[in-house]
C-alpha cells in the first residue's frame, strides 16, 4: 500500500551496486517511506541484485524514477539537502539528521517539494552535487571514521523523518496474551488476601506499626504494573505457601 501524506524524495546519486539500491529501498518502506529516485546507476536499470536485496520492497524500485543526471531529477523540487561526511570549501547551513528532518517537515507542509541526496558508495557526493543542495546534512559520527554505508544513511535519515512525524513511541509496555491490566478490584483482593494471611502469622508488629506496614504494602503494590494473570498467580502461590506451613 502507498504511504500517504507528503513526503520527501530520497535520491540516490550513482548508486554503484544494486544490493546497495535494494538495501536503500527496503529501509525507506521500514519507515514509511516510497518516493526513490536513481541518478545515473552504474550497472544500469532495472537491476535484479536490487530487486533481490528490496525483498518486500520491491515496488518502490518498480516505482522508482531514474535520470541520467542529477539536473533532471531536482528539476522539480524546491528544496534540496545533500548527506555528505566532508565539509569542502561550501558555506551552506549544516544540520543533523533529527534537525533536517523537521525542517523538511515544515517545508512540506507549506507546499513545497523536498528532496534528500545520497551520494555513491565509495566516495560519496561531489561538489558539484553538493553545490545543488540548499543544505547539508552531517550525522555525528566517529570522525576517524567518517564514511556511512548508503543503505545505513538512508535508514537513519529515514528513522529521523518518522521522529519528525511524531511516530515514535520512546517507551511503552508489551502486553502479552491474556495479560490485561489488573484493576483495583483485583489489587485490593490480593492486598486483603496477603493483610490476611500476615496477620495470622504476627507479621504486623507491634500492633501501633500496623497501619504504617498495611499502607507501605499497599503502596509497593499501586506502583507495580501488575496484570489481572499477575494477582492470579499471586494468590495461587501464597496460598500454597500457607498450605505447606499448615501441612
Amino acid at each position: 500500500m502507498p504511504s500517504e501524506g507528503k513526503q520527501p524524495l530520497f535520491v540516490l546519486v550513482r548508486p554503484q551496486m544494486g544490493e546497495n539500491i535494494g538495501a536503500a529501498a527496503r529501509a525507506m518502506w521500514n519507515f514509511g517511506l516510497d518516493r526513490m529516485r536513481v541518478v545515473g546507476p552504474r550497472d544500469g536499470w532495472p537491476n535484479e541484485k536490487a530487486v533481490v536485496m528490496a525483498s518486500g520492497a520491491g515496488r518502490l524500485l518498480d516505482e522508482a524514477q531514474v535520470s541520467d543526471t542529477l539536473a533532471e531529477a531536482l528539476e522539480d523540487t524546491t528544496y534540496v539537502f545533500a548527506t555528505t561526511a566532508r565539509i569542502r570549501g561550501l558555506t551552506k547551513p549544516v544540520m543533523s539528521p533529527e534537525r533536517a528532518m523537521a525542517l523538511a517537515a515544515e517545508k512540506l507542509a507549506a507546499g513545497e517539494k523536498v528532496a534528500v541526496l545520497f551520494g555513491p558508495e565509495r566516495a560519496g557526493l561531489e561538489n558539484e552535487d553538493v553545490a545543488r543542495a540548499n543544505a547539508l546534512i552531517t550525522v555525528p559520527v566517529n570522525p576517524d571514521f567518517p564514511s556511512l554505508n548508503l543503505a545505513q544513511c538512508v535508514l537513519l535519515t529515514a528513522y529521523e523523518w518518522r521522529r519528525a512525524q511524531g511516530e515514535i513511541s520512546h517507551e511503552r509496555m508489551e502486553i502479552a496474551r491474556g495479560g490485561d491490566p489488573a484493576t483495583g478490584g483485583d489489587i485490593e483482593a490480593w492486598a486483603t488476601h496477603l493483610e490476611e494471611r500476615l496477620d495470622e502469622r504476627g507479621f504486623f508488629f507491634p500492633p501501633e506499626k500496623a497501619a504504617n506496614m498495611k499502607t507501605n504494602l499497599r503502596n509497593l503494590w499501586s506502583r507495580m504494573p501488575l496484570t489481572r494473570a499477575d494477582v492470579q498467580m499471586l494468590h495461587g502461590a501464597l496460598r500454597q505457601l500457607i498450605r505447606g506451613k499448615d501441612n
